[in-house]
């Protein structure tokens, strides 16, 4: 999955980068899942896995990460092996980035910055690009002495730099601290202009009366595949790439008894995603926040599938949506190798349900599913409505779903469902319910 195979992606580089990965060894397992995912993350970003590394200790070391020992056995290997990069699986501090950057005499970086070098190649709107470049700015700022010190040693600019150095936009990495501070506070200002203009679209879309569902997952459960079969249409480019979704698209599908929803896909989670990521796409992850249900797509094929359910379930507290209501959605059941393992998930997870987006394979329980929780608040009622009262038909709308009007001389026959504040409202006008 390098660059080469990927060269839609308008970003040539004519030799693949060689990365040796390197990682804290734990007792609980969770960090040789968290290696697996650092190659497939370092592959995304074009590099070559060439070796790995680990070491069992109980916490970083605060100078180097693995400790000077290792250290000089990791300078040999890259010597050995001509390295391009080194990658760690964590968040070095600047202390460590530099005094790593001494000893191995070649481009170090850490998990963070892979990924925000992902995040930079499939940033592909104005939005997406401005939160990306965000984060970056506001990572680079601490460690400007270290990065420094990193572009001398491997040579040449921000330009044609490889991985870890290259972003949507102008970022220099030696830029100074004053300028860098400007840019921070320009991109936030731009995104905070973003925020209002999604707040605007939001209040367009509830005048329509339209709930929304917000899909969300970790990275690469099958999200923009379920958004094209809910929607019938290929509109949402797939692939099978970690990060392919930065920005949302939102598509209007059919549900049950006629009734129809917006639904939202929205950017892949990861474990340990970076805090500059949430922080700089809120603006984006919004539409989580916002919507009237969530549908928690699980890889169900995966190996570690509760693990990525408990990673993406974490960063939606994060985000302040655990209380919104959920469907969690076990996908590509056509690729699960073990029952077992699916009803070891199910039992401690509630209201999951099983499906193949790919295949089409319960995608009409879904959407019941979805119905009855869009529209389980709403009451069927049938009006009355005069037409020196027109202006009700807005509110029925924004505040309910109006499945049929009829004109008639002396007022309008409205058949709606409408939530019980919005029934106190038109009481008067209500023939049945």
């Amino acid at each position: 999955m390098n660059r080469d195979e990927h060269p839609e992606d308008g970003q040539e580089q004519s030799e693949v980068e060689q990365a040796i990965l390197v990682g804290i060894e734990d007792l609980h397992g969770r960090s040789r899942r968290s290696m697996r995912e650092l190659i497939d993350l370092t592959k995304t970003a074009g590099a070559q896995v060439i070796d790995l590394i680990t070491q069992s200790r109980d916490s970083p070391d605060v100078r180097t990460y693995i400790g000077r020992g290792k250290v000089d056995e990791l300078a040999g290997q890259v010597t050995a092996t001509d390295a391009d990069l080194v990658v760690f699986n964590g968040e070095l501090t600047p202390v460590q980035n530099r005094n790593l950057v001494d000893a191995l005499e070649c481009k170090v970086l850490d998990r963070t910055e892979l990924i925000l070098d992902i995040f930079a190649q499939h940033a592909r709107t104005r939005e997406g690009k401005l939160q990306v470049e965000l984060a970056q700015a506001r990572y680079t700022l601490p460690r400007l002495a270290g990065r420094g010190v990193m572009m001398d040693r491997i040579g040449g600019g921000a330009a044609g730099a490889g991985i870890g150095v290259r972003g949507p936009g102008e970022t220099k990495i030696d830029v100074e601290r004053r300028v860098l501070r400007r840019k921070i506070q320009r991109l936030e200002d731009e995104i905070e202009q973003v925020r209002t203009r999604r707040e605007v679209e939001r209040r367009s879309r509830n005048q329509s009366g339209l709930p929304t569902a917000a899909l969300v997952g970790y990275t690469n459960s099958g999200k923009s595949t379920l958004l094209n079969a809910l929607a019938g249409s290929e509109e949402v480019a797939v692939r099978d790439r970690l990060f392919e979704t930065l920005d949302p698209t939102i598509r209007r599908i059919s549900l049950d008894e006629g009734r129809e929803a917006l639904v939202a896909d929205t950017v892949g989670f990861i474990q340990d995603l970076p805090t500059q990521l949430v922080a700089a796409f809120r603006a984006t992850l919004e539409e989580v926040t916002e919507a009237d249900l969530l549908l928690h797509l699980v890889d169900a094929a995966w190996p570690a599938a509760y693990e990525q359910y408990e990673a993406a379930s974490s960063v939606i507290a994060e985000l302040g949506a655990a209380e919104i209501p959920t469907i969690v959605v076990l996908n590509k059941m056509d690729a699960v190798a073990s029952e077992r393992k699916v009803e070891i998930i199910e039992s401690r997870i509630s209201n999951t349900i099983r499906i193949s987006a790919l295949e089409g394979d319960g995608l009409d329980e879904l959407r019941r599913r979805m119905s009855d929780l869009l529209f389980a608040h709403l009451i069927d009622v049938t009006l009355h409505v005069p037409y020196d009262r027109m202006s009700l038909m807005e509110l029925l709308n924004e505040r309910g779903h109006v499945s049929e009007s009829k004109y008639e001389a002396e007022h309008v026959v409205v058949r709606a469902e409408v939530d019980e504040a919005t029934l106190a409202r038109v009481r008067d006008l209500v023939v049945s319910d």
